[in-house]
């Protein structure tokens, strides 16, 4: 019998943690053990699942452009009337929980991955929450009259709005396409950057907007709890890296050579961060502080006016760079302790890499989504091997 892929450390289907070496989750009894490979290469789609009618389901994934990983409908579950990916005998209702245990079934958002050979992603919902409401989209497209650039977005959705996870797709979508088209019809990476900022938080906000033939006034998520997330962006071209971001998501940049310093790329808008600048708090104390997670800056139709933040670097050795929700940095706050976090060998193995940081944040308590992408740097060329 096949074993456990070592990736696996917690059931997909009730999230309970599992040994290495299960075949059967012991918490809901799902079958985990045979592991169906996808082919090298392939985007957007897991690279392991359980061989179970509603994990196969839950693996569907839309492509994006330049094979961007970029999820379907959010939400959706293993399709009504399918059997129950625990107990095998119950039927799915159309909530998308099986009407004989109970359990909700495996979500196509749920846990993500992508590889390709400048970037990786993983994203997974965590052991706390009942959806993920983060997203992601990478991708390596061909600017004009340039070598290949990649490209990241990540965002992660605020629980405490409308349909969070509706709105970070939104944003990665819109944040991810646009991007694409300016680099690729010649547009510097920070000017595209900004722009592909300003076209998330438009699509975001229109998630608000009044269905047709009603009024705005009537519309219920119309400035009161209207979708929201952040958002947080890598371009890396040639030897140039870009940032840009709205919210707490994360860059981190960690060099190859550990003795080298390794940093934080963006700053939080968030009541800490403020604090810090202000010089009222160091920032030990205002991440200790019970507001400290509060946004300062969202997409969304009730955000004040968003203005994009955009910084470009040029790294002077190998390393990784590092793009992140809260779920993961809450983790490992610090440069110091992402980098502590981070294999030695992240820059050849990107893919091992974020599954490494999604466990550590799984290992620390898991209680949010967790979305990592780990970029190379310099990039790898399309069919490169390892380095």
């Amino acid at each position: 019998m096949s074993q456990l892929p070592p990736q696996l450390t917690v059931c997909p289907v009730c999230r309970e943690p599992l040994e290495p070496s299960d075949n059967f989750c012991g918490g809901c009894g799902a079958a985990l053990a045979a592991a169906v490979p996808v082919p090298a290469g392939g985007h957007g789609t897991d690279r392991w699942r359980p061989d179970t009618p509603a994990a196969r389901e839950a693996a569907e994934c839309r492509e994006g452009p330049g094979g961007g990983a970029v999820p379907a409908q959010p939400g959706r579950g293993a399709s009504p009337g399918r059997p129950c990916a625990a107990c095998r005998s119950g039927m799915i209702d159309n909530d998308g929980y099986c009407e004989h245990c109970g359990h909700a079934q495996p979500r196509e958002r749920d846990h993500m991955e992508h590889e390709s050979a400048g970037v990786a992603a993983v994203s997974d919902r965590g052991l706390r929450h009942h959806r993920n409401e983060d997203a992601y989209a990478v991708s390596t497209p061909q600017p004009a009259g340039g070598r290949p650039a990649v490209v990241a977005v990540v965002s992660d959705g605020v629980s405490s709005a409308a349909r969070p996870d509706e709105a970070s797709a939104a944003a990665v979508r819109a944040a991810h396409d646009v991007l694409v088209a300016e680099l690729e019809r010649g547009t510097a990476p920070r000017e595209a950057t900004h722009t592909a900022i300003v076209h998330a938080a438009e699509a975001v906000t229109d998630l608000a907007a009044a269905p047709a033939g009603e009024a705005r006034e009537h519309d219920p998520y119309r400035q009161v709890n209207s979708p929201a997330c952040t958002v947080v962006s890598a371009v890396i071209t040639g030897d140039l890296l870009t940032v840009g971001w709205v919210g707490d998501s994360r860059v981190y940049w960690v060099p190859d050579d550990r003795s080298t310093q390794p940093a934080r790329l963006t700053e939080d808008d968030s009541w800490a961060a403020q604090m810090v600048a202000a010089g009222l708090m160091s920032e030990a104390e205002a991440y200790a502080d019970e507001r400290a997670h509060a946004i300062t800056g969202w997409l969304g139709a009730d955000a004040y006016e968003v203005v994009p933040h955009t910084a470009s670097y040029h790294p002077d050795r190998p390393g990784v760079v590092i793009v992140c929700t809260d779920g993961l940095w809450n983790y490992a706050e610090s440069a110091e302790e992402m980098a502590r976090v981070v294999p030695a060998d992240a820059r050849s193995r990107p893919l091992e890499c974020a599954r490494r940081l999604l466990a550590h944040a799984l290992d620390g308590g898991g209680h949010d989504n967790v979305t990592v992408a780990v970029l190379p740097f310099p990039a790898r060329p399309e069919g490169a091997g390892s380095a």
